[in-house]
């Protein structure tokens, strides 16, 4: 089957490992407040809202900005997209159906996940969930997909 859309194989190794380090920084990040605060840097904002105080406010305001968070982010969610969507060494039919399959799988977990948040989770913990909303279809897809194609090469011996 043709398949485009798909990065090249060989980017596979270097998508795990971005996102390897992108995930146990999140957690690490998570688990460690105090680790906030690491890297410091004055970055472009497109808007700033001062909150408490109104002297930055506006658009495209040079600010600092503790980037910590923002580059555990970026490398879990770019090398998430290198992970799940390269190709496999053989990218045939089944393989499609596996990720047509595992991509619908993880949207509607995540929306039901979402769904019973919205219901019975309020204030600051809702605001959390809200943050590894971001992360968690894409976790959910390239968990489900990898454990399919495992369980399929399993199966096949």
């Amino acid at each position: 089957m043709k398949t485009n859309n798909l990065l090249p194989n060989k980017h596979k190794l270097t998508g795990w490992i971005i996102f390897i380090i992108g995930l146990i920084s999140i957690l690490i990040l998570s688990l460690f407040p105090e680790f906030e605060g690491f890297i410091k840097v004055p970055v472009v904002s497109i808007y700033h809202d001062g909150f408490m105080s109104s002297e930055n406010d506006g658009f495209f305001k040079l600010v600092e900005n503790d980037i910590t968070g923002e580059l555990a982010a970026l490398f879990l969610i770019i090398g998430g997209l290198i992970v799940g969507f390269t190709k496999e060494k053989v990218e045939d039919e089944f393989i499609a159906k596996l990720r047509s399959d595992s991509l619908v799988w993880s949207v509607i977990l995540n929306y039901c996940i979402l769904i019973i948040a919205i219901m019975f989770v309020f204030d600051f913990t809702f605001m959390n969930i809200l943050f590894y909303n971001m992360f968690t279809p894409l976790l959910f897809y390239i968990f489900r997909f990898n454990y399919l194609k495992l369980k399929s090469a399993n199966h096949e011996e």
